[in-house]
């Protein structure tokens, strides 16, 4: 087989998505699968690991300017530090993984590798608090976690193994951790917007899918061209349940003993599982300039000749957009043509080409080609900062633009069961819906189409400010609020939900 031939993506999106995406990582050199003797574990590669450290990036620089500092706690729990807080244990307890012994010594006490962090790091929360004046308390670890499940592995999005970050707070008052849970929800719903180029709607889990221990789990969802939902990132209000289970408490102002109001938040690199679904194409990988290990690549294009020429007009450009902070990359191997190189880079999904020639060289202009579509225009050699950024620009809002196309396309309501199973069965997406608020009606829908609530938009206004601060925002809250009758039951309905099959 030609190495052109291996460039080549097989499978389709619109008709195989799943193949289609495996190939697209693996092709792209993002992950590969991990040994067979350990199923559900895959290897990051450097160019996918450099996609998790630029959203790393940004997520860090935020949290720190809002007061989070990074710490790092044991990978291992002791069994009886997760029995102090039952909810954990029986909302995690299938999927926990345990180490028994140490080289050939049975342990004394099971160690969990842990699926989530709250019970390590709440009982050093609780040394370290001892007044208000310690309070508030911000703390973010960057790790892996475990969480041994039985479905079919599919990489980034659903795998044993997985980094994440994980947020946890501890607050003097019920106002401030509520302030704090949607700051974190804010900030995640930034990046996909801002960051990721995917427009996100955001709501509450519906009580029975809370973060186990929880007062509320929030949540941002994005919307995938195959119909189904991908749960972006959590942020969870966690009362004082942790607090009483941990002795989290501090004395106020008065010296009278309060307990804490604690907080955890956390997104993975699900995020990435959705950037790679939401934007690639049958050519392979595509990226936001934001997200790409190299925003431009250029291609110089000569014959002996005009080789010297060419690199020489080529290097010159690569150096000034270099020195300017662009992320750029000069191919000039001798051994590949100009077609391979042009293949190749569109299948890493670098988002700007520049193609130069003698034509180029003579003329004092660039070739500018769009990875998304093929555009390409001609652009003059001065200028070229200024005008590299315009088309930087141009590429993200058009990735943007497709992803919010797609979204409120495939938002659609629901008022009897045929309407709501009819529609999703036949559109997937979003269906809106009145939900009266029993589970045992979620479990229905379950049961005949394998969709789920996966979000009641918020009640509270107060609660349910968006990120509208920030540049990105585009997309509007949905409505929300009671509607007639359970879609379900028929009884009175309680709240709106959204349904819909997910990741």
């Amino acid at each position: 087989m030609s190495d052109e031939q291996d460039l080549g993506i097989t499978e389709s999106k619109e008709y195989s998505p799943g193949d289609w995406y495996a190939e697209v990582v693996q092709k792209a050199e993002l992950a590969s699968y991990g040994p067979e003797a350990m199923g559900g574990f895959i290897v990051v590669r450097p160019r996918g690991y450099a996609l998790w450290e630029s959203l790393q990036e940004h997520l860090d620089t935020w949290f720190k300017q809002t007061g989070a500092e990074n710490a790092s706690f044991p990978m291992f729990i002791p069994e009886s530090y997760l029995e102090r807080e039952k909810d954990i244990v029986e909302g995690f307890d299938p999927e926990v993984a345990w180490v028994t012994h140490g080289g050939y010594e049975e342990l004394e006490e099971r160690l969990a590798v842990r699926p989530t962090s709250e019970s390590i790091i709440a009982p050093y929360m609780a040394k370290w608090v001892r007044s208000h004046r310690d309070l508030p308390l911000r703390l973010n670890q960057w790790n892996s976690v475990v969480r041994w499940e039985a479905t079919d592995t599919k990489p980034f999005f659903r795998t044993r193994e997985f980094l994440w970050q994980e947020g946890h707070t501890a607050h003097a008052s019920d106002e401030e951790a509520w302030a704090e849970t949607t700051l974190r929800l804010d900030q995640y719903q930034r990046l996909y917007e801002d960051v990721l180029g995917i427009p996100v709607l955001r709501g509450q889990k519906p009580e029975h899918d809370k973060f186990p221990g929880a007062k509320a789990t929030t949540t941002v969802e994005a919307l995938m061209p195959d119909g189904k939902s991908v749960q972006g990132g959590t942020s969870h209000h966690l009362g004082q349940s942790f607090a009483e289970a941990f002795d989290i408490t501090f004395a106020d102002e008065d010296e009278v003993e309060r307990t804490a109001h604690t907080t955890s938040w956390g997104l993975s690199w699900r995020a990435l599982g959705a950037l790679i679904m939401t934007h690639s194409d049958d050519q392979g990988l595509v990226l936001p300039p934001t997200m790409a290990p190299e925003q431009v690549v250029i291609v110089p294009i000569w014959q002996e000749d005009t080789k010297e020429d060419v690199l020489q007009y080529s290097s010159e450009i690569a150096a000034e957009l270099e020195s300017s902070g662009v992320r750029v990359h000069l191919d000039d191997r001798d051994e590949r043509n100009p077609g391979f190189k042009f293949n190749e880079w569109e299948l890493k999904g670098v988002p700007v080409r520049f193609e130069i020639g003698p034509n180029e060289v003579e003329d004092e202009e660039v070739t500018v080609v769009h990875r998304p579509d093929g555009e390409n225009t001609v652009e003059d050699r001065a200028g070229v900062l200024e005008w590299t950024a315009e088309h930087l620009d141009a590429v993200y809002d058009k990735l943007y633009d497709a992803a919010y196309e797609n979204l409120t396309e495939n938002v659609r309501e629901a008022s009897d069961r045929a309407d709501l199973l009819g529609t999703l069965g036949q559109h997937k997406g979003y269906v809106k819906a009145p939900w009266c608020g029993d589970e045992a009606c979620e479990g229905e829908i379950k049961d005949q189409i394998h969709a789920e609530i996966v979000m009641v938009p918020f009640e509270d206004d107060a609660v349910a400010r968006t990120a509208s601060e920030f540049e990105g925002e585009r997309v509007p809250e949905p409505e929300h609020g009671p509607e007639d009758d359970c879609v379900v039951c028929g009884e009175d309905a309680a709240t709106t939900a959204f349904f819909a099959k997910s990741y």
